[in-house]
């Protein structure tokens, strides 16, 4: 998906490096992507986080996980960018508002339309009504398969609290997913409700 330059190494250990690095490009733009909903977005946030990796490689461990530390410094990132966005004015042009509203839908963009027949309409929109702090921790474990200790090392939260968001996400998608939300707990089925 991403035509990267060869960057010019010295040494074998920073070929390795590279082509580990690289080859998780597609990984780290579907976590973007989910996470920003927006491709050029996503595309900005991958760009940016192998910039970091790449000007910071000294400081990378060889032997450990290149994938969960590009993870981590994607999620970094696209926090970072949140927080800073928060700051930011919203200007709204009323004017382009209306003209978007009378123009029909579009089918949407590539990434769009794999995601909306990937996932199913039902579960596309469970997971974007849920609160980020769900989705980015249900998504990390299911989806990307990275272990509770790199989503926690990611988030920069404990263990725990990982664990936690884990169980409540899955919850939350299984609540949306059966009946509408409707469906009864557990311990209302036992006679508690």
């Amino acid at each position: 998906m991403f035509g990267f330059p060869s960057v010019a190494s010295t040494s074998g250990d920073q070929l390795s490096f590279e082509d580990e690095a690289l080859a998780q490009a597609d990984a780290l733009y579907r976590t973007a992507l989910r996470a920003t909903r927006n491709p050029a977005e996503a595309e900005d946030l991958v760009q940016d986080t192998y910039l970091k990796a790449f000007r910071n490689q000294g400081r990378f461990e060889p032997g450990s996980n290149v994938r969960a530390w590009l993870f981590t410094i994607l999620m970094n990132t696209w926090r970072n960018r949140r927080r800073d966005a928060g700051r930011d004015p919203v200007a709204v042009a009323s004017e382009v508002v209306e003209q978007a509203e009378a123009r029909p839908a579009s089918g949407g963009s590539p990434e769009d339309l794999l995601l909306r027949d990937t996932l199913g309409t039902d579960l596309k929109a469970a997971l974007d009504q849920m609160p980020d702090a769900f989705r980015e921790a249900v998504w990390l474990r299911d989806v990307d398969e990275f272990t509770y200790a790199e989503i926690a090392a990611m988030l920069e939260v404990p263990i725990g609290t990982v664990m936690s968001r884990i169980s409540r996400g899955r919850r939350q998608l299984f609540e949306k997913l059966t009946a509408g939300g409707d469906a009864m707990r557990p311990a209302e089925a036992a006679g508690r409700g």
